[in-house]
């Protein structure tokens, strides 16, 4: 029986990220711990200590490879948290996971809060705005810790006010990112550190321009061999549910289907909240994949 060649995505470089070296044969997922009271999706469930650490060893348990911990909401809209407070909410999670052998991401564009975080253990920062806030570069420079570059249009407060207006999201987006790529580099920041994010719903109009970029997702990123890894975090975002017209909490499948999407256009971290959904669906895809292109790695 003859077997259907399937298309392959070359596998990204990997990523120098703290004590860990990510590599990405598979795409790997991130499951994110919001610590807010008002994240879109999860806002309060996981705010209070214990149940974010609880929350942690499920995801862990149930397949994550990263977790991404944030304690200021960005969706649209959403007001700045004070700096005490944001740290009061991410370091000690940073301290006590520690020892879970596993990378310990930050989700936070503060400059203080990404020292704080270093200097308690964390592997990864997780930054909105690029690395442009005054002293963020400085931050990160000296130490050994991944970084990811995503894109936004305006700011949380700002960025889907009106109607985002691109002439070419994908090339306004890689160009933005060919940009910051390069900032990182002049100021001493090894290539190998260094992750991109589209920013999927971060002043996009909802169905245009974020299905454009999913569809285009290699072309998003500054073109390298091999390519550098891209994260795509769409998890119950409005892109989902303007699609299926489900609320966030009701658009697991619908961000599944993203997700299994986003690997196939050769994405390298997939952040989500369905850990235990996500991974299965992987292991689906991987599995189609390998049958149709035998002894090949990753897709």
């Amino acid at each position: 029986m003859l077997k259907a060649e399937l298309p392959s995505s070359p596998i990204p470089a990997p990523l120098q990220c703290g004590r860990f070296k990510l590599t990405f044969e598979r795409p790997l997922v991130m499951g994110i711990l919001n610590v807010t009271p008002d994240s879109f999706s999860d806002g309060g469930q996981y705010a209070l200590r214990g149940d974010a650490l609880r929350q942690a060893e499920r995801m862990l348990l149930d397949g994550a490879d990263i977790i991404d911990i944030g304690g200021e909401s960005t969706r649209p809209g959403a007001p700045p948290v004070p700096l005490d407070e944001e740290l009061e909410r991410v370091i000690p999670l940073v301290e006590q996971l520690r020892g879970a052998n596993v990378p310990l991401s930050v989700d936070t564009y503060k400059p203080e809060v990404m020292r704080h975080a270093l200097a308690a253990g964390a592997d990864l920062i997780n930054d909105i705005w690029g690395f442009r806030m005054p002293g963020a570069i400085e931050a990160v420079r000296e130490s050994d810790c991944g970084l990811c570059v995503m894109h936004m249009l305006g700011e949380p407060q700002t960025m889907q006010a009106g109607e985002p207006d691109y002439d070419d999201v994908v090339s306004a987006v890689r160009g933005f990112l060919e940009e910051r790529v390069a900032a990182l580099k002049q100021a001493g920041v090894a290539r190998a550190r260094i992750s991109v994010d589209p920013g999927f719903g971060f002043g996009k109009a909802v169905v245009e321009h974020n299905y454009a970029l999913l569809a285009h997702l290699p072309d998003t990123a500054p073109q390298a061999d091999p390519p550098y890894p891209i994260l795509a975090g769409m998890s119950r975002k409005s892109m989902i549910g303007a699609v299926i017209g489900r609320p966030a909490p009701e658009r697991v499948a619908g961000s599944i289907a993203a997700a299994v999407c986003a690997a196939e256009r050769g994405a390298a971290i997939l952040r989500v909240h369905d850990v235990a959904q996500t991974v299965d669906a992987l292991k689906v895809w991987a599995a189609m994949r390998e049958a149709g292109n035998p002894g090949r790695a990753r897709a």
